[in-house]
């Protein structure tokens, strides 16, 4: 039924939430589980000078998220594809879903607080509203039920 389940991660601990959910389901159906990670950097186009650098410092988080949930699917002895990319986070999470066959994501319902929330809207509020494949939305227990 599910071969292969994407885990969109920012790194924060509501997206490392979803992992334990997209693992199991994944040992269940024997699926491949899809870290990715999307740099986007034009979240901070406002900052002129340094760009490069948010850029390659939210590469490098990316890179520590995606390991995080590599590690995970690892412990399960389960194939696992680590992916950072650049783009706009919700677009990006749909064409990887459309491009590699996702037959399920994976999220946190909350992810990025704050200013970036309001301005850009919530990324899994998009990816729910436009995916062509189930999206099972996990809430990080230290969320409150009143933060949305």
């Amino acid at each position: 039924m599910y071969d292969d389940i994407l885990v969109p991660t920012d790194g924060s601990p509501a997206a490392d939430a979803a992992v334990e959910h997209a693992v199991t389901l994944a040992d269940r159906f024997d699926a491949t589980v899809h870290a990715l990670y999307v740099v986007d950097a034009t979240a901070y186009s406002a900052i002129e000078a340094g760009t490069d650098v948010v850029a390659e410092a939210l590469e490098t988080e990316g890179e520590d998220a995606v390991a995080r949930i590599a590690e995970a699917a690892d412990d399960a002895d389960l194939p696992v594809i680590e992916s950072v990319i650049s783009g706009t986070a919700y677009r990006s999470i749909l064409e990887y879903a459309d491009e590699h066959g996702i037959d399920m994501i994976v999220m946190g319902t909350h992810g990025r607080r704050g200013l970036d929330r309001y301005l850009l809207g919530s990324v899994t509020e998009r990816v729910v509203r436009s995916a062509n494949q189930p999206v099972l939305t996990v809430r990080h227990e230290g969320d409150d039920a009143d933060a949305e």
